[in-house]
């Protein structure tokens, strides 16, 4: 009889990784991360476990979306009280917080339990090329996207 092993945490290497958001599309960008988070990309990938590395994200102000999205894409909150919604555009987010748009992305992609919001803790965002997280000594990693073209 078979049996599905489990992964013990010293088996468990976590890995850091930075990837560049520029010119990158947002919603194979976050498939990619979410994926690498999960840790689907691991052999010892394990569904209730977090296997998962840490992603840095930087220039997430340049991330793209294709088509008209950037000015018809919304994002919704609410703040719970009587008319309390606030709509904003792909455009308008972006000028204002730009690491909201891919971390939402990336959020919708995790399991909607504990363990989603313990993968995302593990997603770092920042506007611009620089990060703090150099002593991780995270190794850069390309994603294999379809490069942004005119369509």
């Amino acid at each position: 009889m078979t049996k599905t092993i489990t992964p013990s945490p010293d088996l468990l290497d976590k890995k850091w990784y930075v990837i560049d958001a520029a010119d990158q599309r947002l919603g194979r960008l976050a498939c990619e991360v979410a994926k690498i988070l999960r840790g689907k990309n691991k052999p010892t990938y394990t569904p209730h476990m977090d296997t998962g590395d840490f992603v840095i994200i930087v220039n997430a102000d340049k991330v793209v979306v294709t088509g008209r999205k950037s000015s018809q894409k919304l994002y919704r909150r609410h703040s719970g009280r009587p008319g309390g919604m606030k709509v904003e555009t792909f455009e308008k987010l972006q000028k204002r917080i730009p690491e909201r748009i891919i971390e939402k992305a990336v959020k919708g992609m995790l399991p909607k339990n504990a363990l989603g919001r313990q993968l995302f803790t593990k997603l770092k965002v920042y506007p611009g090329p620089n990060h703090p997280h150099q002593a991780q000594q995270p190794e850069a990693l390309t994603l294999n996207t379809i490069p942004n073209g005119d369509t």
